[in-house]
């Protein structure tokens, strides 16, 4: 799949910070190796996942414990292809999407990601204000307000180091576990009504919206590109050895962080089941009732401050690991490397603003419904991470040895069926009962719209590795009626003073320079031009000088030099957004008498995926264009 090569690290500031090389011994190495998993786990145990198991074990009691241990199973698998990824591509999956696909599916893949984080970042915002609120008795909007805050954290963290940061994730996992286990022995549980909650079944179609709700909040997608690029901190040995290795431990560090995460999650469920269902309170969906409610059922006055030092710590913790999340993701998809405080400062806002919006609208009581919206929404991402991945660690040309088994793959793929089916599913529930409503014609068309065209995009990401690997057809041309024959007794070679190349920092731009040097003579000009397309460039065109931006101009200051140091007269022209007209403009501007271009070689629909610049181009120079396939 892939068409263009990075060379940037991921989260570049830590990658390859704890050197495992130096330990020995198996319990040591596992120590070393320990860390990534948890930080991911932590997004599992986060205030949208409390939201969705109580809602889910108040109403339908033990039913949905099934679901849970589905999406614990789902969650291993496809951490651990994270991972891999990780570990044998040393590429994160924003980085594997961008060498993959074309620039408008990556900024729309981006703009996903980007939802999916700032809906995860909602619900720890609101998690950690009812917290705040459940302890002080603040008003909820000034909890919120708080939780701005907490953006200096891990900038206070960051100055110590991945593993001090990790030791303090671990810390506050470490709460929320012994907090969960307290008021598990206090609501005793029977062990038996217990197990029939692992047998699968859906009682009714709020059921179904709760159950996406938990697989959303459970298989969260910011954690796959997450995971892929905190293995990469780990420096380990990249021969055979050592990539085993590192998969080995990474699979030990997967199962024990996510089965703990399982145990958190269903004990939350478990204890909203057997306090709440049990005693008929069916409607307790609301983390605050829930809270209000232990004390006099439990007969234990610390309980609720017990459950709510547990919120804090939950939504505290996963804020972390949310900035992280979406620091790789811009660095990813745009190469574009901003402050920390300040990426977190955007994401905390996105997720800030709808909060206080809808409390100063619908009031307190519409928070519950926008916890439970907020991991639907992230359920809703999935399919959009899942299936590049499972092509990505599936590809032997790029993973080698290490792409996943046959039956792996087979499994992956039922599991990304099962997530879509039920999305899908569950979209066209809520549609039904949003048209029953007769809401204007205009916002159905709306909703209509997208959710046709990201059903439409989901299905462009699944086919486009094969559309990708088709044999090129080529079209069948008819020869035009013959005419007089022009005049050939003298030819002359034509002399070209000022040689443009059109580069595109890939393995064809040795071909392109070779074949520019083969049309000139010794004092020829060689104009080595570039375009740079991120998003923001496309947006602000010259006036931005984002990361990619910089990355580009090095590279031709890099192939410059190369070129003078063999006394090839050459210089070079950097321009920015549309490849095709950039090209064009630049051409007639420095007067060059050549163009020297590459060809993608791509017809029909692969021209349209990629562009036609080619075409494009030759129509509007009035010089001689060299394509080189």
């Amino acid at each position: 799949m892939s068409r263009i090569q990075l060379t940037e690290q991921s989260l570049g500031e830590v990658h390859e910070s704890v050197d495992t090389t130096v330990k020995s011994g198996f319990w040591r190495k596992i120590l070393a190796f320990t860390g990534p998993a948890y930080l991911v786990s932590v997004g599992y145990m986060d205030p949208g996942n409390w939201a969705t198991d109580l809602a889910g074990g108040s109403k339908y009691g033990y039913t949905l414990i099934w679901v849970l241990l589905m999406s614990n199973l789902m969650a291993i698998l496809l951490q651990g292809m994270s991972a891999r990824l990780g570990i044998v591509r040393r590429r994160d999956l924003a980085q594997a999407n961008r060498e993959a696909y074309p620039p408008f599916v990556n900024f729309v893949l981006y703009l996903l990601a980007e939802i999916a984080i700032t809906a995860c970042d909602l619900a720890e915002v609101l998690g950690m204000a009812i917290g705040i609120q459940l302890l002080t008795g603040l008003p909820l909007i000034f909890g919120i307000c708080v939780t701005v805050l907490d953006t200096f954290i891990i900038l206070f963290l960051q100055q110590y180091g991945m593993r001090k940061m990790e030791a303090f994730i671990i810390s506050l996992i470490a709460v929320i576990s012994i907090s969960m286990l307290w008021e598990l022995l206090y609501a005793k549980p029977h062990i038996g009504s217990v197990m029939t909650g692992f047998i699968p079944m859906l009682p009714d179609s709020d059921a179904l919206y709760i159950a996406v709700g938990i697989i959303g909040a459970t298989v969260m997608p910011h954690n796959l590109y997450l995971h892929s690029s905190l293995v990469q901190t780990r420096k380990f040995n990249h021969d055979e050895a050592g990539i085993r290795q590192a998969l080995k431990m990474n699979r030990i560090d997967n199962m024990v962080a996510l089965n703990l995460a399982f145990l958190v999650n269903a004990a939350i469920l478990v204890l909203a089941a057997s306090v709440f269902f049990i005693h008929g309170h069916t409607e307790v969906a609301d983390i605050r009732d829930a809270q209000k409610l232990l004390a006099p059922l439990l007969g234990n006055t610390l309980a609720p401050i017990i459950f709510s030092v547990a919120l804090i710590a939950a939504g505290q913790s996963s804020t972390i690991t949310g900035t992280i999340a979406g620091q790789i993701v811009m660095e990813g998809y745009l190469r574009l490397r901003i402050t920390p405080w300040l990426r977190r400062l955007i994401t905390r806002l996105l997720a800030i603003i709808p909060a206080v919006l809808v409390i100063s609208i619908a009031g307190e009581s519409e928070i519950q419904n926008l916890l439970v919206f907020s991991q639907v929404l992230l359920s809703l991402q999935l399919g959009f991470a899942i299936i590049p991945l499972i092509h990505f660690v599936s590809d032997r040309k790029a993973m080698g040895k290490y792409s996943i088994k046959f039956g792996t793959k087979t499994l992956a793929w039922i599991v990304a069926a099962v997530l879509i089916y039920l999305n899908i599913k569950m979209v066209y529930s809520e549609l039904t009962i949003f048209f029953d409503q007769h809401y204007p014609l205009w916002s159905q068309l709306l909703l209509i719209t997208i959710a046709i065209a990201l059903i439409v995009l989901l299905g462009y990401v699944l086919l486009f590795p094969f559309i990708n690997k088709k044999q090129e057809i080529q079209s069948a041309r008819i020869h035009a009626a013959r005419t007089a024959l022009p005049d050939l007794t003298h030819i002359e070679k034509p002399v070209y003073r000022k040689i443009a190349l059109a580069l595109d920092f890939s393995k064809s731009d040795k071909r392109i320079i070779e074949s520019a040097l083969a049309q000139g003579e010794a004092d020829t000009e060689y104009l080595l031009i570039h375009i740079t397309e991120s998003p923001a460039t496309r947006l602000m065109g010259n006036d931005i000088d984002d990361y990619e931006t910089q990355q580009d101009r090095e590279q031709l200051k890099a192939y410059v030099k190369m070129l003078r140091e063999k006394n090839i007269a050459s210089t070079s022209v950097l321009g920015h957004s549309n490849r095709a007209k950039e090209i064009v403009r630049i051409v007639k501007e420095q007067a060059a008498d050549l163009l020297v271009i590459g060809g993608h070689g791509h017809t029909g629909l692969k021209d349209w995926i990629y562009g036609e610049t080619v075409n494009y181009v030759r129509h509007y120079v009035n010089i001689p264009v060299l394509i080189v396939k």
